[in-house]
């Protein structure tokens, strides 16, 4: 769900866990020269680390269950990719090059690639269904230049092989069906659809396509995911706070759009019991997921700049306890997932990028 052009505070939060929108992320000037380099000091936990990818905005990479591929979306202008599609590849040893081909038709615009627990399969949301182009953007200026993110009812969400073909479709609800992750056993798919109304989450049973909504209140909840031990689920929330947040809510996804800046971390049990607010740090606090024991967490924040950047990654306990500064860039540090064995994380950065506008995804070892 990936990057977007933020400018200056409210930016980005992909939806997938963020995208669904598109994101060239806008650098600051005054900031060029800073992000050449791909390890920062303080950055402790990172031990040879490596960037994959180089140009054009790379975001949401995430590990098949064997951690030896990763999957991600990806937009590059001069390579003719106008707006996000699902790319997969193997990762290289050391020294190696990282080469990976087209999972997706090419057509529409895509966000949030997961690979399934048999590695051979790849599921993701698209517009294709609805068009061959990049459906439009929406006219900021006609809210105020608020960031805005638009719900394209033609999203829905596939499952295809690693030769790009479509084996099967796994939503088909008129309205956005997207942000999907799936639980440790290969059996559930969370994912977040607005079919009742409003921006909530479900579990989907793949073999039976039986399904449970787990979230019941206003607001945008997406861009969940399982813990490892799949006994909780995990997501970002951007709840209104007030009648006049509500209404204002309402009427933004009346006409197919959400302006999701002020989002919290929450967590529940797998079946949608105990919802609890993790975080209440207020800004952006996004991209969570459950660390290796199933009980800390690690997300993207912005919660210490006013400006509304940098994003950086923070890991914490279960109850919001121990919050710990992981990442340094003064840019843009998101989407960490590790690996199922808990030894690699692969993250997508600024860094590196020679004051251009590039997102690039970066792997390393991690030391507790």
């Amino acid at each position: 769900m990936r990057k977007l052009l933020l400018l200056p505070a409210a930016i980005l939060f992909a939806v997938c866990i963020f995208s669904a929108f598109s994101k060239p992320f806008q650098l600051i000037p005054e900031w060029a020269g800073t992000r050449d380099t791909i390890q920062f000091p303080g950055e402790s936990h990172f031990r040879n680390i490596r960037q994959l990818t180089f140009g054009g905005d790379n975001a949401e990479a995430y590990f098949s269950f064997d951690g030896k591929w990763l999957v991600f979306q990806r937009t590059s202008a001069k390579d003719g990719l106008s707006c996000d599609q699902i790319f997969a590849g193997r990762i290289p040893e050391p020294g190696k090059p990282f080469e990976y081909k087209l999972i997706s038709t090419g057509k529409g615009r895509t966000t949030c690639g997961f690979f399934t627990k048999d590695g051979k399969h790849i599921i993701y949301a698209s517009t294709h269904l609805g068009g061959d182009e990049c459906p439009p953007v929406p006219d900021r200026s006609k809210y105020g230049n608020k960031y805005i993110w638009p719900l394209y009812g033609s999203y829905d969400i596939f499952m295809a092989d690693l030769d790009g073909k479509i084996v099967k479709q796994l939503t088909n609800s008129a309205g956005y069906d997207a942000e999907a992750t799936l639980s440790p056993d290969g059996k559930k798919m969370v994912y977040t659809s607005v079919k009742d109304g409003d921006l909530e989450l479900y579990v989907m049973d793949l073999k039976t396509g039986k399904e449970k909504r787990i979230t019941h209140t206003p607001g945008y909840d997406g861009g969940a995911w399982f813990s490892p031990d799949g006994k909780k689920l995990i997501w970002r929330a951007s709840r209104p706070g007030n009648e006049t947040e509500l209404a204002e809510y309402k009427a933004l996804l009346a006409e197919g759009l959400v302006a999701p800046t002020n989002m919290e971390v929450f967590v529940a049990d797998a079946d949608g019991n105990n919802v609890q607010q993790v975080t209440k740090l207020g800004q952006a606090n996004w991209a969570p997921s459950f660390m290796p024991d199933s009980k800390r967490i690690i997300f993207a924040s912005n919660h210490e700049y006013k400006r509304g950047f940098p994003f950086n990654m923070y890991t914490m306990n279960g109850d919001g306890s121990n919050l710990q500064k992981v990442s340094r860039d003064k840019g843009f540090d998101a989407f960490p997932m590790f690996s199922y064995s808990g030894r690699q994380i692969v993250f997508c950065s600024n860094r590196n990028n020679g004051g251009t506008r590039d997102t690039n995804i970066f792997i390393a070892d991690w030391e507790d």
